[in-house]
């Protein structure tokens, strides 16, 4: 590595959001050290970055302590999707507390800027529609994504006392529903699922009646935010998503037609503590860090059918 270029940890390296954000910053000419364990993310996601000289992949687990001298941490390590953070709810929550307080330790003892890859979760079901930074949130602490919601919630605090108590520079970015190339086809999210049923012409799983909402954020698009979030003098939280709602009986119908599928659409039980309204207000966003998704969702969908469509897995 170069001893001139700023060097960037990130962590869950290897995974859908780290796999893009690493490729963004080697791109920008940083040196940038991926830290996974592979226990969500793929080396495949990475692949084409290992023979770069200014990319290094260390396989390694948060919740143990690592030196290393770096100037940025981007810390995205952290099962991400109901049906992987739900699989190990203890890993889930060690992750979320322990992981970062290894991380925010590091980045004490090398005076480096810290992002935490927080989340839209930490809302719960919400009760204030569309949810600014300042909504402290109606989350389930003893429900089953409660392993997820208040972890994050957890982290949070330890960012914002580590902060105070020691003047680290933090940057918290409360992440809403991102899509895109490189999720991984079994993870359960919606965009994911609608695609992959909709390719495999399977009935399309809708749980309830289709009529709760969410916002989708291309992952292009977040991507840059947390690059311009690091480079700024904000702390946040802040919100990161696409103010534009669906619903999911419209976003299964979008994929229906844009992947000419001829499947049906099932209706399923609601999952507990599934929200039933999930939209950011981005005004902090876009007047602190001139940010605004630029990304369509119909645009969107179309890279990531695309992507899909090349899995042979999928058909």
């Amino acid at each position: 590595m170069c001893a001139d270029r700023v060097k960037i940890l990130v962590t869950g390296g290897a995974g859908f959001l780290g796999s893009h954000l690493c490729e963004k910053l080697v791109q920008l000419g940083y040196d940038v050290i991926c830290l996974d364990n592979f226990y969500t993310g793929s080396r495949d996601n990475i692949a084409h970055l290992e023979p770069l000289e200014n990319f290094t992949l260390i396989e390694h687990d948060i919740c143990e302590p690592i030196e290393l001298n770096v100037k940025r941490i981007y810390n995205l390590a952290c099962p991400a999707s109901p049906n992987q953070y739900q699989k190990d709810p203890i890993f889930t929550t060690r992750t979320c507390v322990v992981g970062s307080l290894n991380m925010l330790e590091l980045a004490r003892k090398n005076n480096a800027s810290i992002l935490q890859a927080s989340t839209s979760e930490v809302y719960g079901d919400p009760t204030v529609h569309p949810q600014p930074e300042t909504y402290r949130g109606h989350v389930n602490s003893i429900g089953p994504r409660g392993c997820y919601d208040e972890g994050k919630r957890c982290a949070e605090t330890l960012f914002f006392d580590y902060r105070r108590m020691y003047g680290i520079d933090i940057k918290v970015a409360r992440i809403f529903n991102t899509y895109g190339p490189r999720m991984q086809e079994d993870d359960g999210r919606v965009v994911s699922n609608f695609i992959i049923q909709s390719l495999r012409e399977e009935p399309i799983t809708v749980y309830g009646q289709g009529q709760q909402t969410r916002s989708f954020c291309y992952v292009d698009d977040l991507i840059d935010g947390l690059i311009l979030f690091m480079g700024s003098n904000e702390t946040g939280p802040i919100n990161f998503g696409n103010p534009e709602e669906f619903t999911i009986h419209e976003l299964a119908e979008i994929i229906l037609r844009k992947t000419k599928s001829q499947a049906e659409i099932e209706y399923a039980l609601l999952p507990i503590d599934d929200p039933k309204m999930r939209c950011p207000i981005i005004t902090q966003a876009t007047q602190k860090l001139n940010w605004k998704p630029q990304i369509p969702l119909e645009e969107g969908l179309e890279k990531t059918i695309a992507y899909f469509s090349q899995v042979k897995e999928i058909v």
